[in-house]
């Protein structure tokens, strides 16, 4: 690429090369945000699709972590960042692959959105049909800086779990990508139920997503149960979709991207 072109040209070329941009997002931490895009990605690369996908939690990049803690991005000719290259169809860039590990990224706001217009528009994704953005919690510089850059995408997946605090701040997150003028693709309800022997409990209440989807008419994406051995491959950097095979969980997962993907490609 030429790096005579403007930042315009180069989102717009970005633009001609991605099919789907998708942010994901929570009101709140601690819902498995993450967690969800990382499988979500993985279960679509999986179905077939090329696949990108990039960590926006500058301040608490958690996707090298899950996804094996060893990927190392790249340099190609005309010098722009090469994603790490995670399966054949999947690449994936965070700023923790960038930066010594364990140090704290002190940015104000400026910095955090030169670094995503280059994520962005110095990048060479090649040709993706997703491109998948784990965004912070909340509603703060790195979602305005996307969206702001990007202009309107295909939508946005909004993580939560049932309790009533999660859902309080879920609606925030809502109202935010409303008044942004982009659309919620759907909720996906984390931590959902939990099996115990034959009976399935609800840890953290029951039916809170379906709350959601009534009040703002859209609908709930995927459920997503609870399952300790799920919490202690993503520690290890094991995907559950690529490693916990025919687990009620990694099928949860791929229901999941069969819903996403039905839904944008449908618009």
């Amino acid at each position: 690429m030429d790096f005579k072109l403007s930042e315009d040209q180069k989102i717009s070329t970005l633009k001609e090369n991605v099919k789907h941009f998708i942010a994901v997002l929570s009101g709140k931490g601690g819902v498995g945000k993450t967690t969800v895009s990382v499988n979500l990605s993985t279960a679509l690369a999986e179905s077939g699709y090329n696949v990108g996908i990039l960590d926006l939690d500058i301040h608490g990049p958690d996707i090298v972590r899950m996804l094996g803690g060893n990927a190392i991005p790249g340099v190609d000719e005309d010098e722009r960042i090469v994603p790490a290259q995670i399966l054949p169809n999947l690449k994936a860039l965070s700023i923790s692959m960038l930066v010594e590990e364990g140090k704290p990224i002190i940015w104000r706001g400026p910095l955090k959105h030169s670094a995503i217009k280059q994520f962005l528009g110095d990048t060479n994704w090649g040709q993706l049909d997703f491109m998948i953005f784990d965004l912070p919690p909340g509603t703060g510089d790195e979602a305005l800086s996307l969206l702001q850059t990007l202009g309107n995408i295909d939508g946005i997946i909004v993580v939560t779990t049932p309790q009533r605090v999660a859902l309080d701040d879920v609606r925030r997150a809502i109202a935010f990508v409303h008044s942004m003028n982009q659309k919620v693709l759907g909720i996906v309800e984390n931590m959902s139920y939990m099996k115990c022997k034959d009976e399935i409990v609800y840890p953290f209440g029951k039916g809170g997503a379906d709350k959601l989807a009534e009040e703002y008419n859209i609908p709930v994406l995927g459920r997503i149960p609870m399952d300790p051995k799920a919490l202690e491959l993503l520690d290890e950097g094991k995907p559950i979709t690529l490693y916990y095979r025919g687990s009620e969980i990694e099928k949860s997962f791929r229901e999941l991207a069969e819903n996403v993907a039905k839904i944008v490609e449908k618009q």
